[in-house]
């Protein structure tokens, strides 16, 4: 495929606005995690138990409130439904910027204003999966998730470097603010969108909604698998890793560099996987993402046996390919798959399904690795990713499971692009 080809979504007006608006906001949230966390450190006794609740405070709304953001973004318009999401989150950070830069800032404050923010992203995110074929021309739907993932992945590798030089030449509410800034260019691109209204069925209760939503996700065996693997991956072998691995950097490897090196690695592969991704359609998109994750696994080996950092990095660059190339096709499948009027909440059970059980893993890694040590932890997550992913190939509906990129367009996305 010629590169102006992968860009082909690019050249379709509507998925333009969408993708200016969600890569300029991904590299505003991509500031966050170190401007908070700095931010934390930085008040009065602030320690690392006060940073764990602050980070506790975004993921447990997300988590709770997911299944309603889904039914919302089925019922309303999404274009309203992600600008409303914007306009809180924007305000919460810019809240968080003044209370920092003018030194009024508490812990409880921060505690408070991340929840809000985290419950207004638990309607933005299956809003958005519902949004996405609307603005594209189905043959292209795979080449707009992977470009939406390469300016998420990008903002991933840039935005802790760029943060770092903010909050060390500015402040950590310099930080947020232009974050805040990013949430207004999000805003405008959604508003000036214009797509056709949605088909919806006809209203339903909240609950009967949300059950319709449940039946289509368990009714579906490739999907709910697939979720079932994410959700004991994500528990047993990358929360584990990511509260240990600095861990293993600090104590055998040379401290905060190796793991930097070691985070960067995946952020690299990530991209090359958005590339993969703009370039290969597989014919079965379920057996080729699966295959593929078993290219994580090495990197929780290597820790485990304290490997020399090039040798992880490079174990890094796979799992970060894995990983870019699993985001774009599985978002993609979903999309192909689930009814339009029905995929915002049923993309809500896969969010379920993914973050449920992170907060516990995040949890419990510390606690499991003091009682059978960090290797032996760590050993366990690069087996139950082996022994889950060959699970799921083994599954019929996952091996068989073909694209449908040449489907009928829904009817949102025949709208004339303005």
């Amino acid at each position: 495929m010629r590169a102006p080809d992968m860009l082909g979504a690019l050249r379709e007006r509507r998925f333009r606005l969408l993708w200016l608006g969600q890569s300029t906001s991904a590299l505003g949230d991509a500031l966050v995690p170190v401007a908070l966390a700095f931010a934390v450190l930085g008040l009065p006794g602030g320690s690392a138990s006060d940073l764990g609740l602050v980070f506790a405070a975004q993921v447990l709304p997300l988590v709770t409130f997911i299944l309603v953001g889904g039914v919302w973004a089925d019922r309303l318009p999404r274009q309203i439904v992600m600008l409303t999401s914007d306009a809180v989150r924007g305000a919460v950070h810019a809240t968080i910027a003044a209370l920092l830069l003018t030194g009024a800032a508490q812990l409880w404050h921060l505690i408070a204003l991340i929840a809000v923010y985290g419950a207004a992203e638990a309607f933005f995110r299956p809003a958005q999966s519902g949004l996405t074929p609307s603005t594209v021309s189905p043959e292209r739907l795979q080449q707009a998730n992977a470009l939406l993932g390469f300016s998420a992945s990008s903002a991933n590798v840039l935005g802790p470097a760029v943060a770092g030089v903010i909050v060390a030449f500015g402040s950590a509410g310099l930080a947020f603010a232009i974050d805040a800034g990013t949430f207004a260019v999000s805003a405008v691109s959604l508003s000036l969108l214009r797509v056709a209204p949605a088909a919806r069925a006809a209203s339903e209760s909240f609950l009967h909604e949300l059950r319709l939503g449940w039946r289509d996700f368990t009714s579906r065996t490739w999907l709910w698998v697939e979720v079932a693997w994410a959700t004991v991956f994500i528990f047993l072998a990358l929360a584990p890793y990511l509260v240990l691995g600095p861990v293993v950097a600090k104590q055998s490897l040379g401290g905060a560099g190796a793991w930097a090196a070691i985070l960067t690695g995946f952020g690299v592969g990530e991209l090359a996987g958005g590339v993969l991704a703009l370039r290969w359609k597989p014919e079965r998109p379920l057996l080729a993402i699966s295959a593929l994750t078993l290219l994580t696994a090495p990197t929780f080996a290597l820790l485990a046996l304290r490997a020399p950092v090039a040798l992880i990095v490079a174990a890094q660059l796979g799992a970060g390919l894995s990983m870019g190339f699993y985001g774009a096709v599985w978002t993609t499948t979903m999309q192909q798959h689930v009814p339009p009027d029905r995929i915002s909440r049923v993309s809500a059970y896969d969010w379920l399904g993914s973050l449920a059980f992170l907060p516990l893993g995040f949890a419990l890694a510390g606690p499991v690795s003091g009682a059978i040590g960090v290797s032996t932890t760590l050993w366990i997550g690069a087996g139950v990713t082996v022994v889950s992913t060959f699970a799921v190939l083994a599954v019929r509906d996952v091996r068989e499971l073909r694209r449908a990129d040449e489907a009928p367009a829904p009817a949102a996305t025949m709208a004339a692009d303005a």
